[in-house]
């Protein structure tokens, strides 16, 4: 009998997709483009979309998130399509995860958008860093959800002994034993990868101090998912960043060096994409990765103006933003792929209440010398008029002075190097213990 070939992949999760609109929930997209973006979620994922539905509703049902009759829907077109795996497009607690389990039955699995873009980002973190953070979202994640995966040995044991056991009534199963040891073992590995991510953070934070001392600026790139952030970078650097027409196709930040006109130079950091509904599992293990947004300069705020929710994916950026408590550092907005318009005018744009708009192509190269001088016009617009005597000794100042300021007078005295100039708010402060009082008239 011949063999049957062995398929070179395997092969593809039939997903069925469910959207909520909750009535009186503050969206910023309409379920219809939620759903959307979930099927994109699901494909990037490697699944195979096959139908969807969504159900308007007050508030969720405790039991199934959705109502008795939509289950039943449900369950109807799972049947029919075929589908083994069921997508919310909302976080599901525990029991609403057993019970739609319970009802669609064994076969098929039911996932929310948290642990599919924990799956995502399982697949693309490619560092060290990126990897422990992954890692520990997703334990964290599933350290509630346990239960449903260890009831299979319970219901084998038929109430049997377990280890230790002798069978009677009040005492552990082998279920619930084994659960206990796994939820042991899980926290214990969430205590490791906790540490390992905080030796990660002070190693971070000790480079970002080294950075600051030497007083280059650092620009932080931030955008929704798929926006052109790492095209961008690469554009402006040379840097050979990965790029895909998916979402989340990059996670681990990378730095580069760029030359801004007038000879100063910044360095500008890519970060990991936003997207709506960020589930705060990801937000807290990405910690040390997002403080290179909170500790930058300036914001460049990637937006594809070609998508048909551009200003619904910009406003979730600002406000993921606003949660990360990052309001204070001045943005600059890129408004990407401008290539796909004849005749593009930011000015026209809907994004246009967004600040210090520039637009630009990343893949054609287009604006892009216009976007780096806005960068240099923000990041010196508010200079600080300094008059200082710095000793030779703080060497390392009088560097950071002519590399980051705007130079009137250079002495050379007896005591040190006496600058009068200006210099950015962000490090000027660093100079005010050298400045020369003015002598008083007597």
């Amino acid at each position: 009998m011949p063999k049957r070939p062995v398929p070179t992949q395997a092969p593809s999760e039939k997903t069925f997709l469910v959207g909520i609109e909750l009535r009186k929930a503050d969206r910023i997209f309409t379920v219809e483009d939620s759903l959307a973006e979930l099927a994109q979620l699901a494909d990037t994922a490697g699944m195979d979309v096959v139908g969807e539905i969504y159900q308007k509703i007050d508030k969720p049902d405790p039991h199934t998130f959705i109502g008795s009759g939509k289950v039943n829907e449900l369950k109807d077109f799972v049947e029919e399509t075929m589908a083994n795996t069921v997508v919310f497009d909302e976080e599901l607690s525990p029991r609403h995860q057993r019970e739609l389990e319970g009802i669609l039955g064994e076969n098929v699995k039911v996932l929310d958008r948290t642990a599919l873009i924990l799956d995502i980002f399982a697949q693309h973190a490619r560092t060290r860093e990126g990897t422990l953070q992954v890692e520990l979202a997703q334990y964290e994640y599933r350290l509630p959800r346990l239960t449903r995966q260890w009831t299979h040995l319970a219901r084998q044991a038929g109430g049997g002994a377990g280890r230790g056991g002798t069978g009677g009534v009040g005492l552990r199963g082998p279920g619930e034993t084994q659960l206990e040891v796994d939820r042991r073992e899980i926290s214990r590995k969430i205590t490791f990868l906790k540490k390992e991510i905080e030796d990660v953070r002070a190693h971070r934070g000790r480079h970002r101090a080294q950075r600051q001392r030497s007083g280059i600026p650092v620009i932080a790139l931030v955008g929704y998912t798929n926006s052109g952030k790492s095209t961008l970078l690469n554009a402006l650097t040379g840097a050979e960043v990965y790029v895909a027409d998916q979402l989340f196709a990059t996670l681990d930040p990378t730095t580069r060096r760029v030359e801004l006109p007038g000879g100063k130079a910044a360095l500008f950091t890519d970060t990991v994409g936003f997207i709506q509904k960020l589930p705060t599992t990801l937000v807290a293990a990405f910690r040390a990765t997002l403080e290179e947004i909170a500790e930058a300069d300036l914001l460049l705020h990637v937006v594809d103006v070609t998508h048909p929710n551009a200003a619904a994916q910009a406003e979730a950026v600002r406000k993921t933003l606003k949660e990360l408590e990052v309001t204070d550092i001045p943005v600059v907005t890129a408004l990407n792929k401008i290539d796909r318009f004849p005749d593009f005018d930011p000015a026209s744009s809907a994004l246009v209440g967004h600040p210090n708009l520039v637009g630009v192509s990343a893949l054609k190269g287009r604006g892009l010398d216009t976007l780096l001088n806005r960068v240099r016009e923000v990041l010196y617009e508010s200079l600080t008029l300094l008059d200082v005597m710095i000793p030779y000794k703080d060497g390392q100042l009088i560097s950071i002075f002519h590399e980051q300021g705007s130079i009137e007078l250079t002495e050379h005295q007896e005591k040190g190097v006496h600058i009068r100039g200006r210099l950015p708010a962000r490090v000027a402060s660093r100079f005010f213990a050298y400045s020369i009082k003015p002598k008083r008239r007597k």
